[in-house]
Parts: structure tokens; C-alpha cells; sequence
């Protein structure tokens, strides 16, 4: 058994009921480390070519890390990967909580799924006994409801995954929800569970996992925290989490607001970190083994009612309090609780209610077609559509397709300010003039999402430092100069891309690293007490280089025309000054989109339409993938 691994993958065929187990083999260990690179090799291994998304024969892949587990800061992490049903490409997410380590407990580093359900059914895991039990008791029910109820069912020690009626009805950015408020959310992963009638994966492990150095390993995860515990942003991060960055967002003319329109919105601090604060919170809430909780557990009053939950974190805030215009943080939160019970990711969620009221502003959508009027600014607009949405029923039968399917289905011009990558809608950093951070989401390997690179730093203050000191440096509402657009902009998202991975492989949150400057070393020593592998910070970086072409390749592979169209972001940010704010008058010009992606595919090592060339696939070692696109037909 390798040292840091639970060294099994437990497979289970839904449609026959078959369970089965093999080890892990040292080859995949060696190429991939763990978390996304397992599942990124699994996903393009063994998803047929061309299959639907909801078709059984789609697979369902669930992987931990090698430092997952163990007793290491920030060590809860686990990871998710599918063929996406918002964008038909690479799908993954990332979750924290307790779920990972447990199904390491259990024994296995790796779960895939294939094949579907003949009714609804949950998955229930207890060390090597594997069942499929019916769900029909749970099935219908919202996700933060049926996990408690599993809790008083199975054993409150027993970590759950769950998905809601979103899921259910195969809304393609449906999420799983875990731990009363962690989502694995963005690209639909929720939906593909739904399609295999899956409701929800209980598991609970009493194993023992194998440590390289015990004693070692121990000292140098006690040294990690009190590291940590020392670092400037550390005091400052914990008390607001991610919601403190809401200020700085808005000074810099970045605050997503009514659908994108604009960058800044005069009521942010109605929403922003101090208003959870003052607020909603009731506690910190962490993941596992997390010595900087950004969870804020917190209640809700509003005029629909009032509602327990966690958050609301930065992207819910900017996307229902920003792009909705939710005008206090009470509505942002509750309208966070309906997402987290229906099962809907708050991101996809607050762009596509945020599109379709843009939409009736504009006489594209009518009030027969809604049902009702549409407002920015209106809980009961936003409740009304989540809960459309969820059932699939009326006008939430089209947003639940996602705003890019919506747009092209309505018309209207719509698409045009349908703000979204491939598919996937775009989270809580308007760029019209941030032009490193609109590559990031252009190239994004899931469809436009801020956490494959978040560059920001580079547009706004010209450096590459965390979080904390980004902060501390910049913003305070002036209008902002212009800013460069050159080749500079792609090395730094290659750099930020390359990275991230990594994270995700070890199974460790990132946040520790990106926001508070723990060094790379920390992962260097770390990861050799734990597996007894010696690999440099730059080793490493190879590894997570090479996750990053496969999962372009895939999506090169599955993606009908793939090409350079779909890398470019939505019209309204090439053809729409910004009308306000810090930058007001600025936008990216379609000629400096196209320069971006010409220096970004030069430097990437892949053709002009964006596929992975034959010989940067061999040099990253994976000559198989580059087979494998020439058998597609992608080199001709």
C-alpha cells in the first residue's frame, strides 16, 4: 500500500448493482498525484467518446488526494469530475468539509460510478460494506433537509452527500451539497448524480491510512499551523472569510452589478464582509483539519421568511447582492439558504436569474412568459425564479438550461449580454478591464470560473501577491487608468493555471497558500513525510501542467466544433464601455481578445483553433491524449 494513500478505487456499477474494488496502481500515483489529476485521467480513460452527459454510460468520479486525511492544515479537500451538462466538455468541482477523509478511512482514494439506477437510490459506504439502498424516503426533498435526516437515520458520524430537487430535475448547474452548506458546485455535477437517480452518498471509515514518517509528519503538521497562525492576513481572513474582499472588489470597479452592466454598485456596503459581521453571523464554520474557517454560519430575516445557513461567501454576494442587486445582506444570505436546499449553485444561480430580468427590461422576455413581473433589487423575483427553476416548471424550464442555451432558445439579442464561457456562467469579477483576469476566464478548462486563475492582482496593482496584501495595496474608488494589455497577461494566467491544479491534486484547500503566503516549501516537506516521495515545488508543477492539457484535451475530444470561438467572453465586455465606477469608459476591444488568445495559445503550446499540439502533449507525457486527438480527427 503507498504510503499516504488508503490504496484502493472502489467502483459501482448502479445499473447491474455490482461492486468491485482494485488497487491503486504506482502509475497513476507517479503521473498524477491524486484529487483532480485521478480524475481527469479517469474521465478521459473511460468516458466513451461523444457521450451525453445523461447517458449512463457517462461516468462519475470521486477522488481524494494524498495529503487528505492526514493531519495537515486545510487537509479536507475532495474532488469531483464528470462530462459537464453546461458545457458538454471537462467537468470537475472541489469541496471541503469531511467527506474525503472519510471515504479514505473507508479505504479507497477513488470512487467511479457508472451506469444508472433503476430507481432513486443513495450509496451507502461503511469501511467494505457497499450498498445501493433505495431513496425513496429522501427523494424530493431539499439537500440541507435530507442530510440531517440521514444523520438521525444512519449515525450522526456518517458524512453525507446530497442533492436537491435541482438535481433531481437535471438542472445543469445543479450542485451536492455536504456538511449543512459545502458545495461541489459550477458545472453540473449535481445534475449527472440526478440522471443516475443517486440522491445521496453516505460513508463513514474507521481505517487507518499509511504514513511515511509518523513522527516526522506530526511535527512538521503541527509546525504548518503555528506557521500559519503567524501570518499577516491571518488575523484579518478568518473573521469575514471570503466576504471581506467585497470592498476592495467594488473600489476597483470589479463588483459584478444589475447582470454585468456595470462594475460598481453604491450599496456594496450593505453587503460586504462587515454586514455578515453585523449582521447574520453566528459562529466560524471550517472544514476539516482548517486552522483559517471562512465558513460563516449565520440566520437570515427577510419579508419571505427567515433561514439557517452557511455564508454567504464572496461569489453569492457578488452575484445576488451585485448582479441581482439584492439590496441587504439578510436577502443575499436567504437567497444563499434556496440555493444550498434546492440544490443549485449560487454563482450559475444569480447570473442566470440576473440574464433573465435583464431580459424582461429589455422586452425580451414578457410577463406572460415569466408569470410575473421581474425586478433587480427584489427577494421575491429572485425566490420565485430559484424555485421555478429547481422544479423545471414554466419559464424555470428554460433557465435551467443555463444562460447560454436560454439565450440562443429566446433570441432576441439576448446573447449578447448572456454572460457566461462555453456554457458556464461567469462568477464575481467583471474584466472589462482586467484583461489577465478575462484570459483566466476565457481559458478556464471548465467554462469561465475565477478559481482555474484568479490574476486580478496583475491588472490592478502589477504584482503577483496574495490576497491580503493585494488588499492592503489597492483601491480606494478613483477612476483607474487603463490597463495593459500584453503578452505579460498570458505568462501570468499560465503561471496561475498552473498552479492551482496542484492544489486539487494534493488534496489540500489552496487558501492557504493564495490568500496568507504559506511557501511552497511548506508542500515540498509535507508531502515527502507523508509518502516518502521527494518532489520539488517545481516536480510538482510539471504534474499539475500535465493535469491542465489533459483536461483541455478532453474537452477538445467531447465538444462538438471545438475550437477558438469558444474560448472568447461575452460580447457585452468587447463592444460595451463600462458606464460607471472606477472604470467607466473601459472595456477590452475584440482585436486585444484575439491578441490575448494568440499570445495565450503561443506560450500554451497549442494551434490557433486552441487543441493541445501533438508535441506539447508528448512533452507534458502524455503521448497517449495526442493519439488520441489525432484518432478524433483534431490534427487534420
Amino acid at each position: 500500500m503507498p504510503y499516504g494513500y488508503a490504496g484502493k478505487i472502489l467502483r459501482i456499477d448502479l445499473s447491474t448493482g455490482a461492486v468491485t474494488t482494485e488497487p491503486l496502481s504506482e502509475e497513476l500515483i507517479e503521473r498524477f498525484i491524486g484529487g483532480r489529476g485521478f480524475v481527469a485521467k479517469t474521465m478521459f480513460d473511460e468516458i466513451p467518446a461523444g457521450t451525453d452527459p445523461f447517458s449512463k454510460d457517462n461516468r462519475f468520479v470521486i477522488a481524494s488526494g494524498p495529503l487528505s486525511g492526514h493531519y495537515l492544515p486545510a487537509s479536507g479537500k475532495t474532488h469531483f469530475g464528470t462530462k459537464s451538462p453546461a458545457t458538454g466538455g471537462y467537468a470537475d468541482s472541489n469541496m471541503g468539509g469531511h467527506f474525503g477523509p472519510a471515504l479514505k478511512y473507508a479505504g479507497y482514494d477513488m470512487m467511479v460510478l457508472t451506469g444508472c439506477a433503476e430507481s432513486p437510490s443513495y450509496l451507502f459506504i461503511d469501511d467494505d460494506r457497499v450498498e445501493i439502498r433505495s431513496a425513496d424516503a429522501y427523494w424530493g426533498e431539499g439537500s440541507l433537509v435530507v442530510e440531517k435526516q440521514m444523520k438521525e437515520d444512519l449515525g450522526e458520524d456518517f458524512q453525507v452527500l446530497t442533492i436537491g430537487p435541482a438535481g433531481e430535475k437535471k438542472v445543469r448547474f445543479a450542485c451536492i451539497s455536504h456538511d449543512f452548506g459545502r458545495q461541489a458546485g459550477r458545472t453540473g455535477v449535481g445534475a449527472v448524480l440526478g440522471s443516475k437517480n443517486i440522491k445521496a452518498i453516505a460513508v463513514r471509515g474507521a481505517g487507518s491510512l499509511p504514513v511515511f514518517d509518523v513522527d516526522a509528519a506530526f511535527a512538521a503538521g503541527k509546525a504548518a499551523f503555528q506557521q500559519i497562525y503567524t501570518k499577516p492576513g491571518f488575523t484579518g481572513w478568518t473573521p469575514e472569510g471570503t466576504a471581506g474582499i467585497t470592498d476592495w472588489t467594488n473600489q476597483v470597479g470589479v463588483f459584478p452589478t444589475r447582470n454585468f452592466q456595470t462594475s460598481y454598485s453604491d450599496h456594496y456596503k450593505a453587503v460586504n464582509g462587515r454586514a455578515v459581521l453585523k449582521e447574520i453571523k453566528i459562529t466560524d464554520k471550517g472544514c476539516y483539519c482548517c486552522p483559517t474557517p471562512c465558513g460563516k454560519y449565520g440566520k437570515a430575516v427577510t419579508a419571505l421568511g427567515s433561514a439557517y445557513m452557511e455564508g454567504p461567501e464572496y461569489e453569492t454576494i457578488a452575484l445576488f447582492g451585485g448582479s441581482c442587486l439584492l439590496p441587504t445582506i439578510h436577502e443575499v444570505a436567504y437567497a444563499n439558504y434556496l440555493c444550498d436546499e434546492l440544490g443549485l449553485d449560487t454563482i450559475s444561480g444569480g447570473a442566470v436569474v440576473s440574464w433573465a430580468i435583464e431580459c424582461m427590461e429589455k422586452g425580451i422576455l414578457t410577463e406572460e412568459q415569466t408569470g410575473r413581473p421581474l425586478a433587480f433589487g427584489d427577494l421575491e423575483t429572485v425566490d420565485y425564479l430559484l424555485r421555478k427553476i429547481a422544479a423545471r416548471d414554466g419559464i424555470g424550464d428554460l433557465l435551467a438550461e443555463g444562460v447560454k442555451i436560454a439565450s440562443e432558445k429566446i433570441g432576441g439579442g439576448s446573447d449578447r449580454f448572456a454572460i457566461h464561457v462555453k456554457g458556464l456562467e461567469w462568477t464575481g469579477y467583471e474584466s472589462r478591464n482586467a484583461p489577465s483576469m478575462m484570459l483566466a476566464y476565457m481559458t478556464a478548462d471548465v467554462g469561465a470560473h475565477h478559481n482555474r486563475a484568479w490574476v486580478l492582482g496583475h491588472d490592478v496593482v502589477g504584482s503577483a501577491t496574495n490576497v491580503h496584501d493585494l488588499i492592503t495595496a489597492g483601491g480606494k474608488g478613483e477612476k483607474l487608468p487603463k490597463a495593459p494589455v500584453t503578452a505579460d497577461c498570458a505568462d501570468f494566467v499560465i503561471e496561475s493555471q498552473n498552479t492551482r491544479p496542484l492544489f486539487d491534486a494534493l488534496g489540500v484547500c489552496r487558501l492557504q497558500f493564495m490568500e496568507l503566503g504559506f511557501e511552497p516549501e511548506n508542500y515540498e516537506k509535507l508531502f515527502y513525510v507523508i509518502t516518502g516521495k521527494m518532489l520539488s515545488w517545481q516536480e510538482m508543477l510539471k504534474v499539475s501542467e500535465r493535469i491542465w492539457q489533459l483536461t483541455r484535451a478532453f474537452s477538445a475530444r467531447e465538444i462538438a466544433q471545438f475550437g477558438r470561438h469558444l474560448d472568447f467572453p461575452p460580447p457585452r465586455f468587447y463592444t460595451e464601455p463600462v458606464p460607471s465606477g472606477p472604470n467607466a469608459g473601459h472595456h477590452v476591444t475584440r482585436e486585444e481578445v484575439d491578441a490575448l488568445l494568440d499570445w495565450y495559445y503561443r506560450k500554451r503550446g497549442w494551434t490557433q483553433q486552441g487543441i493541445p499540439a501533438r508535441e506539447t502533449l508528448e512533452a507534458a507525457g502524455l503521448p497517449e491524449i495526442a493519439d488520441a486527438l489525432e484518432a478524433a480527427g483534431l490534427y487534420s
